[in-house]
Parts: C-alpha cells; sequence; structure tokens
C-alpha cells in the first residue's frame, strides 16, 4: 500500500497533536512533520515535500490564505486541504481561490477526515455543492463585465475547450454545478467509475489541478452562468 504523507499546520500543538494521533493510527498515512505557521509551512512543505498540506487557515502572520498561495505558487505538488471552524468561511473561500483542493470543519469526524486527505491525495477535491455554490457566487463578482472582455477570454481557451468530447463538457458542466461523482453518473447515467474518469481526462486536457480550478473554469469561460 502506498503511504500518504501529511504536513499538519496549525498554531495550537493541542490541535496538531490531536490530528497526529487521528492519523497515526490509520493504516497508510505517515506525519511527515508539523507547522505552527503559514512561514514554517511554506519552508516545510519545501523541504519535506508533503502528498497533503493539512492547512488552519486563521493563524498569526502569515494565515492560511497566504501560505497556501505560495505553496501552489511555487509549483508544488502538495495538495492544501484547509481547515476551519466556522462553516462557510471566507478564509476558507479565500484558500480555495488561493488553489487550496478543498476544505474541512476541525471538527469533522476521523473517518471523514481520513477519507477526504485520500480524495485530496489522489487529485480529487473536497468541496460540498453548498459550499461550491457559495465560492462561485464569490468568484463570479470577479468575472470580466465586459462583453468584448468576456468574449475575447472564450476565444483564448476555445482550443482548450475543443480539446473535450460533447460529453465530457456535458460532464464538465454538472462538476460545475457543484455536483459529486454518483449524482452526475445518477443524473446522466453512468457508472461512476466512468463519471471520474470523464473528471480525470477533462482536468488532463484542460490543465487543471482538481475540481474547484474546473469549476472556475466553466464559470470564467461563460459555460455555466452565476
Amino acid at each position: 500500500m502506498s503511504v500518504t504523507r501529511i504536513l499538519l499546520v496549525d498554531d495550537q500543538p493541542l490541535m496538531r497533536m490531536g490530528f497526529r494521533m487521528i492519523l497515526d493510527a490509520q493504516e497508510g498515512f505517515e506525519v511527515v512533520g508539523e507547522a505552527g505557521d503559514g512561514d514554517e509551512a511554506v519552508r516545510l512543505t519545501a523541504r519535506l515535500d508533503p502528498d497533503v498540506v493539512l492547512m488552519d487557515v486563521r493563524m498569526p502572520g502569515t494565515d492560511g490564505v497566504a501560505a497556501t498561495r505560495r505553496i501552489v505558487g511555487s509549483g508544488s505538488a502538495s495538495r492544501v486541504l484547509i481547515l476551519t471552524t466556522f462553516d462557510l468561511d471566507e478564509y476558507a473561500f479565500a484558500g480555495l481561490r488561493a488553489g487550496a483542493s478543498g476544505f474541512l470543519l476541525k471538527d469533522v469526524p476521523p473517518d471523514e477526515l481520513t477519507a477526504a486527505i485520500r480524495a485530496v491525495a489522489s487529485g480529487d477535491a473536497v468541496v460540498s455543492p453548498r459550499i461550491t455554490r457559495k465560492l462561485l457566487d464569490s468568484y463570479a463578482s470577479q468575472l470580466p463585465e465586459d462583453g468584448r472582455a468576456r468574449s475575447a477570454l472564450s476565444r483564448e481557451d476555445e482550443r482548450r475547450l475543443e480539446r473535450l468530447t460533447g460529453r465530457e463538457r456535458e460532464v464538465l458542466g454538472e462538476v460545475a454545478a457543484g455536483l459529486s461523482n454518483a449524482e452526475i453518473a445518477a443524473r446522466l447515467v453512468l457508472s461512476e467509475a466512468t463519471v471520474k474518469t470523464h473528471v480525470t481526462r477533462i482536468l488532463t486536457k484542460l490543465g487543471l489541478r482538481d475540481r474547484v480550478q474546473a469549476v472556475v473554469f466553466a464559470y470564467q469561460i461563460g459555460l455555466v452562468q452565476p
């Protein structure tokens, strides 16, 4: 079994200890380091190259959003999973826009935590439909209002879209609506495995990291309207 290497980032030592106890008890997980602030998280990510960074979003000094932006901007293959105390946290949404692959509440049950880490490590994203909707409502204000700007953007990305089959475009639209693979499978009368294959091909063809970027891309080019 391959081992998922994890970096814990939280300014509270007791919180890091709690997550470490949960993860150390799981087969296939290895906590390779701990960081108490965003700057340390960036340094340790570069040095340790973890598969997943569990990132507290609210920390003094360099917060989780800034740290996530620096990690993603560096070209690191490490995936960031934001941890937050509050559901629908604006900091968490900022973290998603910065390139995180999803976010979880800190009081998430252990089985959901481990499932989320495995999903993110495999290249998926952990963002519920409700969170996706809120993220897009927030992101919509940044989309170009000028028709010419929107048309230019569409022309720029038209070649990328042409790489997708008709079914892949259909699946992309459902992903942008915030549906899970199981929900897409039910709606399009496909197997869940087939949907997962389509999503993987969509991300590869469009050069995107995960579902979060796919959602933003779909709205950015006007494939789906806010």
